[in-house]
């Protein structure tokens, strides 16, 4: 019987491969053996310990926060020597192009299929199985993989060649982040105007200047002081560092490459393991102002 193996048991893996379990035979990994036995239990796949023995996994799915842990997964730790011709990786982390571009020629030297199938939407979405999905490789690859895509993604776009997929999902985050930037300047504006934070996003989420950072990250996160979205402002930049690392001249994209500058600057005044929300309180060290009154 074939077995697909999930690597990578996170905030974000561990939701998202519940949903795989339920429509294929499925083992799981994870750095941290206590993890690997806790979500086996929990979802009643197998437990796996040993990346040098894949005997009968014919997939593999990486969950892995940066392109070198995904590239010690499958070079260090034997992962691509282990597995057998005619197998499939799909690599669901948001990793470098270029390293997805090296992995994918490794892979298909012998004879392994590699997509590039990045998520977005955050852990509600991977809890519910509806996360977005862009999807990068070649296109017979890219049909063996849309099952394993489809069980946790609910709006799938393929948008190009190997790599092209994590490219995406870099530039999305990089407007993501942008338009938070944004957000808090207009917060900034508006209040300078006597316009109240709420009453701003109230105007923002009525007319043409709404995003998904008014809509959502504002009046969850930022006005109510709790900064709790689950996702990290290190991994944001990380995306963000990503996209401005493709081969774009920083003349060409000024907005991009201010907003990236500005926040790497913001990232400085806050403390450990900061909320990627917490850009509003980077403008607020940044530039000595007071955005969003704090609770007492």
């Amino acid at each position: 019987m074939s077995t697909s193996l999930f690597i990578g048991l996170g905030r974000m893996g561990r939701p998202m491969v519940g949903h795989i379990a339920q429509r294929f035979d499925t083992a799981v990994y994870d750095i941290v053996p206590e993890v690997t036995k806790d979500v086996a239990q929990e979802i009643g796949a197998t437990p796996h310990y040993d990346l040098a023995h894949l005997e009968g996994i014919d997939t593999v799915i990486l969950m892995a926060p940066t392109s070198a842990i995904v590239e010690s997964i499958l070079i260090d730790s034997g992962v691509l020597d282990g597995l057998s011709t005619g197998s499939l990786i799909i690599d669901m982390g948001s990793s470098v192009p270029a390293s997805t571009q090296k992995l994918a020629a490794l892979a298909a030297a012998r004879g392994i299929d590699y997509v590039d199938a990045p998520v977005s939407g955050g852990i509600a979405k991977a809890a519910t199985g509806e996360l977005a999905m862009l999807v990068g490789g070649e296109p017979s690859a890219i049909e063996r993989a849309m099952p394993f895509i489809e069980a946790v993604g609910a709006d799938v776009v393929v948008v190009g060649g190997s790599g092209a997929g994590h490219a995406a999902k870099a530039i999305n985050n990089l407007v993501s982040a942008s338009n938070q930037a944004i957000v808090a300047e207009a917060l900034i504006r508006g209040k300078a105007a006597g316009i109240e934070p709420e009453r701003m996003v109230a105007v923002l989420n009525s007319s043409t200047g709404m995003s998904q950072a008014s809509q959502v990250k504002f009046p969850n996160h930022v006005l109510t002081g709790t900064y709790a979205s689950k996702f990290s402002y290190d991994l944001m930049l990380k995306d963000m560092g990503i996209a401005m690392g493709i081969d774009a001249p920083a003349a060409s994209t000024p907005l991009t490459q201010a907003s990236y500058e500005l926040l790497v600057r913001a990232r400085e005044t806050l403390g450990e393991a900061p909320d990627h929300t917490e850009i509003t309180r980077g403008y607020e060290r940044l530039f000595h102002t007071t955005i969003v009154k704090e609770e007492a």
